[in-house]
């Protein structure tokens, strides 16, 4: 398996400084600062970076245990809810919740909610994830 990687430059101090982010495979660059982070300023966050990547890892984790179980899924749509609050001295992501909404053929709720469990226990991004609080909201639409 590859090894994936993304690189990020700060330069400045935390308040009036700025970075940029940049995926390895070239999908995405952009910039971060105090504002994109702590307010609702122009650009991205390493919280906003999280909950794709467990938004994605999680979808494709409910897809595979769905056609595991002999389920052909049309379409799994999930959002990640990153929650990125102050803890004592710093911050800390403090809880992550996850909403899926997800059409499949034959399969009834019990399954479902089986396979959508599953994968929010099991997908990579949820384990690397561990230490924080994951919520999980799955619909059959």
């Amino acid at each position: 398996m590859p090894t994936r990687q993304a690189e990020a430059e700060w330069r400045g101090d935390l308040m009036k400084g700025s970075g940029d982010m940049k995926l390895g495979s070239g999908a995405y660059q952009g910039r971060y600062d105090f504002r994109s982070r702590m307010e609702n300023g122009p650009g991205t966050n390493p919280e906003e970076l999280i909950a794709a990547a467990h938004a994605g890892c999680f979808s494709m984790a409910l897809s595979a245990g769905l056609a595991k179980a002999g389920f052909t899924p049309e379409r799994v749509h999930t959002t990640a809810k990153v929650q990125f609050e102050k803890q004592g001295e710093g911050f800390a992501i403090t809880k992550i919740d996850l909403e899926t909404d997800a059409r499949v053929p034959g399969i009834d709720e019990a399954a479902f909610q089986q396979q959508a469990e599953g994968a929010k226990k099991n997908c990579p991004v949820s384990k690397a994830l561990a230490s924080v609080e994951i919520t999980l909201n799955a619909r059959l639409t």
